[in-house]
């Protein structure tokens, strides 16, 4: 459209000036006279009007058609059924494996090749490495936002795909780094981690996320509404009322993917505390660039584009002076 406007309007501007230049001329000359100059300029004005009507409309449709396809996929999308045979998932204990998994999105890049580890229920897995690597990618498999390409992942033994998609989300708890919120009130968002849940059970939620003093600061409290995508609040007000919404729901299986990225270092300190609380006896998976905050991990695994690297803890990575080694160096340069 860029090319398509600038083009015509060029034109129609090109061709006023060789009006102007050749009237002014024939003028000169005594060809025509003035006044016969002057209709000319007006017949010119009124053909020029309706080419740019036309120019402007042919971009208002084509706006409009990309809209209108952008509809009609949305509204084409099959949405996500579960295969007959499949069952809900009951007393999870949060034992996870993931057995020779490999992923390709349907362009067919490959993201994850033979990827294999476990967690024991109860423990703390950190994913830490470069940026591309794949950490974000293994945390969606789990909850079946993506399919595997091969391999299998397992919760206490069995194959995900056994269980329904409903019945295994409501058992698995993510605080994601982009965090989406309804345009709705502060006390609506926070209950979406439980919609049966009680006045008192949210509010309490909101303490352990320590949030709750700065609710109860504004004029409406917990009845304030947030706007669109919580535009109005900041980033890490925002990534608190979602680590509310897993402490209310509270889950046998947690997903931290950079929980505390947009948190300064005070409230991070205070929410990390909190989020050590709520995993405890859970299974949690912690997806981190700040390497502060695996330290206490059960297991860290080092990913990259080749795969798992290194694993270990924290103590025996650093001893092992390989990347992860490197990484934490650089952190705490960062840090001082």
């Amino acid at each position: 459209m860029g090319e398509f406007h600038a083009g015509t309007t060029f034109i129609s501007d090109f061709l006023q000036v060789v009006m102007y230049v050749a009237g002014g001329l024939f003028v000169f000359c005594g060809k025509i006279d003035l006044a016969d100059f002057t209709a000319f300029v007006l017949y010119i004005g009124v053909f020029l009007n309706p080419v740019r009507r036309i120019i402007s409309f042919v971009e208002q449709y084509q706006n409009g058609m990309t809209g209108f396809k952008r509809f009609c996929e949305i509204m084409d999308a099959s949405p996500e059924a579960d295969t007959p045979g499949t069952v809900d998932i009951k007393n999870v204990r949060g034992d996870i494996e993931f057995d020779r998994v490999s992923f390709s999105y349907d362009d067919g890049k490959q993201v994850l090749h033979d990827i294999s580890f476990s967690v024991g229920a109860g423990k703390t897995l950190a994913l830490v490495g470069p940026s591309g690597g794949g950490k974000t990618t293994i945390c969606h498999l789990i909850p079946r936002f993506y399919e595997v390409s091969s391999g299998a992942v397992r919760i206490d033994g069995r194959d995900i795909r056994e269980f329904t998609r409903a019945s295994l989300r409501r058992n698995i708890g993510i605080v994601a780094q982009d965090v989406f919120l309804f345009n709705s009130t502060i006390y609506d968002n926070i209950a979406y981690g439980r919609p049966d849940a009680t006045r008192e059970e949210v509010e309490r939620a909101a303490k352990l996320a320590n949030i709750d003093e700065f609710i109860k600061s504004l004029p409406d409290g917990y009845d304030t509404i947030v706007g669109e995508r919580g535009v109005k609040l900041s980033g890490g007000q925002k990534q608190r009322v979602s680590i509310a919404r897993v402490f209310l729901k509270n889950p046998p299986i947690l997903i931290l993917d950079e929980a505390t990225s947009a948190l300064d270092t005070a409230t991070e300190t205070a929410i990390q505390k909190s989020l050590e609380q709520l995993a405890r006896g859970r299974t949690t998976i912690v997806v981190a660039h700040r390497l502060t905050t695996v330290r206490r991990a059960d297991e860290i695994l080092v990913i990259t584009d080749e795969g798992i690297v290194e694993r270990g803890t924290h103590d025996e990575l650093i001893e092992r002076g390989g990347l992860y080694a490197s990484l934490w160096s650089v952190g705490n340069k960062e840090a001082e």
